[in-house]
């Protein structure tokens, strides 16, 4: 029988090893986002429903930069600070990694304490199930924080790998090394493949890449959990015309060839993951020279409408009532009873509520994307796998 990571309810041994107060969801959904209003404000809107069949990968943000003073805007203290009553009050105490990459290795809180050792005593006082993220490049000290917070909750980590690293001759030494030095070998290890922002074309070529690299892993059948990650979005949407757009979700395209493939040659079919309705490159930006345009990103079945305006500094917030009636009369709208953010987009498109910020629209469009995402996987896996 093919094991079917995205459709399969982990044991109870395993869910008392990662201190879950709920049995993982059977049909989980792995979107990685960081954390910023925009996604968190997301999660906190979403349904019981929703929010049970995620196990989010949760990047801490990078601290701000104010480029008036050339200065970071707050301490290390100041920004992490809310971090885990955050977790707590968005998530609650659902299963949940979190990624320490974009903070800098150089900080240290004003105790002492490495910024991963406090984010994960500060999760470990709200009862919040976390899993440290580890990688192939993390230096010593982050590796040594992140041991300590596996060792003292028992659950385990998130070994989180490029597709550059598996294809590489070395990836099976390196994993084992890592993941002894961790004290956590691989069946308490939830192993994803983080494929980023790749080219996709042809999906068929691609995904026949992605199943060869799952079939040669070392330990495929022990890993807790395995994901494949990837986002097709763009990097920004200025290469986005003014207008309606569809985008197309080439990494939803990409899972669901890889899965047919997997299931037909025995392999191990992986959870999917994606970067919500975002691209995973950190770009720092001056607000005092950009003039970001309104947009309405709307996922729908195999892509992404863009409704995209003018830029909001000359032309302001209230364009963003066309843009929403453009979605609301579209064929792919969902209806206002589908998520939050869709309740959203109809009541600006009638008037009935108020026009927002560029985060209240990056929240609007993750609430309805994680809500659309865990349909479609509970549609390929009713249709796509055998219990």
């Amino acid at each position: 029988m093919v094991r079917c990571d995205a459709c399969s309810v982990m044991s109870t041994s395993v869910a008392s090893q990662m201190g879950q107060s709920q049995e993982t969801p059977p049909l989980a959904y792995v979107p990685c986002l960081r954390w910023k209003m925009g996604e968190y404000q997301a999660l906190l809107r979403s349904t019981e429903d929703v929010l049970n069949a995620l196990v989010p990968i949760i990047e801490i943000a990078e601290i701000g930069f104010d480029f008036e003073r050339g200065a970071a805007s707050k301490t290390i203290d100041e920004h992490l600070s809310p971090v885990a009553k955050r977790v707590h009050d968005k998530l609650g105490r659902r299963t949940c990694f979190i990624d320490m990459r974009h903070v800098n290795p150089n900080e240290r809180m004003a105790d002492g304490r490495h910024p991963a050792a406090f984010v994960f005593d500060g999760l470990r006082e709200f009862s919040v199930p976390a899993l440290p993220v580890v990688d192939l490049r993390q230096d010593a000290a982050l590796s040594q924080a992140l041991k300590d917070a596996a060792d003292s909750d028992g659950r385990g980590v998130c070994l989180r790998v490029t597709l550059t690293e598996i294809a590489g001759t070395q990836f099976a030494s390196q994993a084992t090394e890592l993941l002894e030095r961790l004290g956590a070998p691989p069946g308490v290890c939830d192993l994803v493949l983080d494929c980023e922002a790749p080219n996709f074309e042809p999906i068929d070529g691609f995904s026949s890449l992605l199943k060869n690299l799952i079939g040669r892993l070392p330990h495929l059948s022990e890993w807790r959990t395995l994901t494949v990650l990837g986002t097709a979005f763009p990097a920004t949407t200025a290469e986005v015309p003014r207008g309606v757009s569809i985008v197309k979700r080439q990494e939803w395209a990409a899972y669901k060839s890889l899965t047919a493939k997997l299931s037909a040659s025995g392999l191990r079919v992986p959870r999917f993951g994606d970067y919500g309705v975002a691209h995973p490159a950190l770009v720092l930006r001056d607000p005092r020279f950009t003039k970001p345009n309104a947009t309405v990103r709307y996922t729908v079945d195999d892509g992404w409408l863009i409704a995209k305006g003018n830029n909001v500094r000359d032309y302001k917030f209230e364009q963003y009532r066309d843009l929403c009636k453009t979605v609301t009369v579209s064929s792919s709208f969902e209806g206002s009873a589908f998520s939050f953010g869709d309740r959203y987009i109809e009541a600006c498109a009638l008037g009935t509520e108020s026009t927002g910020t560029l985060t209240t629209w990056r929240w609007v469009g993750t609430n309805h994307h994680l809500a659309k995402v865990v349909t479609d996987i509970s549609t390929l896996g009713a249709t796509s796998f055998s219990p």
